[in-house]
């Protein structure tokens, strides 16, 4: 890859060589300069053995950031290190960690891990340290997680000092029987959390009291571990980081590794109809036939779509496009397959057997493969932090690199390629997390009390007065003279997911065989297994039978029927309290608490075309979300005043509303599928024509009130977006919704564009 090692090499290559290839065009190009490092020499208190083998390693000297970061740790202080990809991150911890357990040979450290496949490739990193460096032998770190043998556990709590392991093992394995845990309580040194921007939402909040169990029990062994994370960069990470591990956290943020030239590329898909520039060609067969140029040019390529399914399809486009022999060095790569294969597949790229690899998110960060050329991606990965945690998979051995960046039908791909400065060069999303939600504090102060009886103090401490009072009004939890326990029969942690609020499960079930399909939300099963519901699995095709929510099962018979469904629903918002309410002039900006009641209605069965065949009425029950949503108000006559008839209001407030929802994850690190909206021109309880967007989460995950804190650069780059879109009166790229309820009806871009400007006016 010598002749194509900079980004600018491989784009001239493919317009060269490729140039009918594909139908789009670069909306924007930019040319990032490499930078040479910035070194430290080694801290004096290093371990000498340690510091020699990393010397003998070819790390001469740490990078400066790597330095501070470890230097921080080592003299007790938490501290979160917020560099770029490849800067060198896991030296910052093990550094003072590795040095500990030398010195000090009771010493134990703990590492927490987001995926198993960042932590296998951590525990191989510092395997191999631990083997290498004279007086670390016992110091060797092993993996405690839900697929460590029964007999293997006992063995790593009564003898190892350096455990990794997830969130969801400390939850559910190690804090509720830590007695057990003792001897490794005690000399807690350490907590590494690595990769820490992936703790936001409802999933960040559950981990953000689990290490605040953790460290209540450590306390009661005489532990006061500093605990280090890791993070990619992010707005605010000290802040991030306090609230996560509940204690004040320092941040370490210049980056002082070398990298290579990037060329970035904004690529968006041509239009498949001339007469319509609004409807264009498939995202995802225009990121394949890229990665094919990229192969046919020599270059060792990842290209990241959304789904499994969109994996296994991407790389078989690719290898159809290249025939043989360059179709035996592509392949797919995602979760769900076996451990072994993955290795298998890591191993074939790292050495350059396989050219490209097709996957999921699963090779987003954990596996450092040197030596790629360019990264594709099918659409913004819903987060900066996840941009650009994919496009660094390229060029992490200082080589120069090509990024591709290839935008989906969806108000934030088509604002983002517009607006290059919002993905380029602004930080990172803030990592929004709400350990207060009592949704979650509830639950978690459970499995606190059956860790530990819960203290007076330690209520006012927490903050947990009002969730204890409840939780003892309910019988849930009573009080005793050593503090608060939790009632008989109460299994708190079984009942406690960290990535979600435990809710019933319906089973999915093939009515002829008996076969366990799968599993779904109760919340979600009236609108994705109602009766009539056409359902995939792993590539075959059912028809929903019947659904039997008592039970918590739908029953379903295999076979095509030539049509999807998609179920369509209403949905009524009530306001339960005001918590923040700010006029300007006619338009009222508020944050509350709700009650999101839905119900679905009917379904509609689509053609291979997308035209409606036919809808069919149901009678499913009524669901009830408390939540906390942002919102916004118009005076009466506002709207009027604005250009907006009373006919098009209710258009006008429903296209505004989705496209807002489309780019509140450009301002909160969210995903679209956690948040919703309601918009109505006369709300019952302001008695004006209202907007609201909730998160999609009981009780709140924070989502919304960080929209509400940021309405101005929200509804701006909203408002932009909508008047960016070439298309006539509404597309999937501005104001329709994959998952509008009333299918996309009514909607007026016009007017919603008319809406923002009036809100945006208000605001000043």
């Amino acid at each position: 890859m010598a002749a194509y090692g900079l980004g600018d090499d491989l784009l001239a290559a493919i317009a060269d060589r490729s140039p009918s290839l594909l139908t789009g065009a670069a909306t924007h190009i930019d040319r990032a300069p490499g930078k040479p490092g910035t070194h430290q020499p080694w801290p004096d208190w290093t371990y000498a053995g340690l510091r020699e083998e990393l010397i003998e390693r070819g790390i001469t000297t740490p990078y400066a950031h790597q330095v501070e970061a470890a230097s921080l740790a080592r003299s007790g202080q938490h501290v979160v290190l917020a560099t770029g990809t490849s800067s060198g991150k896991s030296l910052a911890y093990l550094l003072p960690v590795l040095t500990t357990l030398a010195e000090e040979h009771r010493a134990t450290a703990l590492y927490l891990s987001p995926t198993k496949a960042l932590g296998a490739d951590q525990l191989r990193a510092a395997r191999s340290l631990t083997s290498s460096v004279p007086g670390l032998a016992t110091a060797e770190p092993h993996l405690y997680d839900g697929d460590t043998p029964t007999d293997h556990r006992r063995w790593i709590r009564d003898t190892s000092r350096l455990v990794f392991t997830n969130p969801d093992m400390l939850h559910v394995g190690i804090l509720p029987n830590h007695p057990r845990w003792g001897r490794y309580l005690r000399g807690l040194s350490y907590v590494i959390i690595d990769e820490c921007h992936h703790y936001r939402g409802v999933f960040g909040s559950h981990v953000a009291w689990t290490i605040r169990r953790l460290r209540r029990i450590a306390a009661r062994y005489g532990a006061h571990p500093v605990f280090v994370l890791a993070s990619a960069t992010t707005a605010n990470p000290a802040e991030a980081a306090t609230r996560l591990i509940g204690a004040d956290c320092q941040a370490v943020t210049e980056d002082s590794a070398p990298h290579g030239h990037r060329t970035t590329v904004l690529w968006e898909p041509g239009a498949a109809d001339p007469g319509d520039p609004a409807q264009r060609h498939s995202p995802h067969t225009e990121a394949a036939l890229f990665t094919a140029a990229l192969v046919e040019q020599g270059a060792r390529t990842l290209m990241f779509v959304r789904s499994r399914a969109g994996a296994e399809h991407a790389a078989m486009v690719v290898r159809e496009r290249l025939g043989p022999p360059l179709a035996s060095t592509v392949a797919a790569y995602r979760a769900g397959y076996l451990p072994e294969d993955r290795r298998r597949l890591e191993a074939a790229l790292a050495s350059g057997e396989l050219r490209a690899v097709a996957t999921t998110n699963a090779l987003e960060l954990g596996i450092d493969i040197a030596g790629l050329d360019a990264v594709v991606l099918t659409g913004f990965p819903g987060t900066v932090a996840s941009f650009r945690q994919q496009a660094g998979r390229a060029g992490r051995r200082g080589q120069g690199a090509l990024v591709v960046l290839v935008a989906r039908d969806d108000p934030l791909d088509n604002y983002l390629i517009h607006n290059p400065d919002a993905l380029l060069d602004k930080p990172v999303e803030a990592t929004v997390t709400n350990p207060a939600n009592p949704y979650i504090a509830a639950p978690q102060v459970m499995c606190a009390a059956t860790e530990l009886p819960i203290t007076d103090d330690e209520v006012t401490a927490l903050g947990i007065t009002g969730t204890v009072a409840d939780l003892a009004g309910q019988g849930f939890l009573r009080r005793r003279p050593r503090g608060w326990f939790p009632a008989p029969g109460i299994d708190a942690h079984g009942s406690t997911g960290l990535r979600g609020t435990m809710l019933q499960q319906v089973a999915i079930v093939e009515s002829a065989t008996g076969r366990l399909l799968g599993t779904v939300d109760a919340s979600r099963a009236p609108a994705t297994v109602h009766p009539g519901a056409v359902h995939l699995h792993q590539g075959e095709v059912f028809v929903v039978d019947d659904l039997d929510l008592e039970e918590g099962i739908a029953r379903v018979t295999a076979g095509d029927p030539g049509y999807t469904t998609i179920a369509r629903s209403v949905s009524d918002i009530r306001i339960a309290e005001v918590l923040r309410s700010q006029q300007h002039g006619p338009i009222t900006v508020g944050l509350a608490r709700v009650d999101v009641t839905s119900r679905i209605t009917n379904y509609l069965r689509r053609g291979p075309g997308g035209e409606v065949l036919a809808t069919i009425e149901l009678d499913m029950p009524e669901s009830t979300l408390p939540t906390v949503a942002a919102a916004w108000t118009h005076a009466p006559g506002s709207l009027g005043a604005a250009g907006i008839s009373d006919e098009d209001i209710p258009g006008a407030l429903h296209a505004a509303e989705h496209a807002a929802i489309g780019l509140l994850p450009l301002f909160a690190s969210c995903d679209r599928n956690d948040i919703g909206g309601v918009s109505t021109a006369l709300h019952p309880d302001t008695a004006m024509p209202s907007v609201f967007v909730y998160d999609g989460h009981p009780g709140g995950a924070g989502i919304a009130e960080h929209g509400h804190d940021h309405i101005r650069q929200w509804l701006s780059a909203t408002r932009a977006t909508i008047r960016g879109c070439r298309c006539r009166s509404g597309c999937p790229s501005c104001v329709q919704s994959p998952k509008c309820g009333n299918g996309n009806e009514p909607l007026d871009k016009a007017g919603a564009a008319r809406v923002l400007t009036a809100v945006l006016d208000a605001l000043g």
